[in-house]
């Protein structure tokens, strides 16, 4: 049976706010639905901090989720959500993804 997406929700929560990417990982696997863009940022930024290999992969897979999922998203927009990805963990960076997903109401 699967787990109801409340729990995983406030097993996510806990696991982003003590920093445990081993934690935010399997939360994940037991309801990737329930993880936002928001989420994902912050996702991002522990596995640059761990220097996880498959960062990449995710943050490109973040950036085709943030032009898919936001409607109206520009070619500027798409260009500085990639520029701050590559620029993590800087907090600058952090701040920019963060106000593209303002701007575009997921935050």
């Amino acid at each position: 049976m699967p787990t109801p997406a409340p729990v995983v929700r406030a097993r996510l929560d806990r696991a982003l706010a003590g920093g445990d990417l081993a934690a935010v990982r399997a939360a994940v696997r037991d309801g990737p639905s329930v993880v936002t863009l928001a989420d994902a940022v912050r996702m991002l930024l522990l596995m640059v901090e761990a220097d996880d290999p498959a960062f990449e992969r995710a943050a490109v897979r973040w950036l085709a989720r943030f032009t898919g999922e936001c409607g109206g998203v520009t070619l500027g927009e798409a260009q500085a959500a990639l520029e701050a990805l590559e620029a993590l963990p800087a907090p600058d960076a952090h701040a920019t993804l963060a106000a593209l997903l303002k701007r575009h109401r997921v935050a």
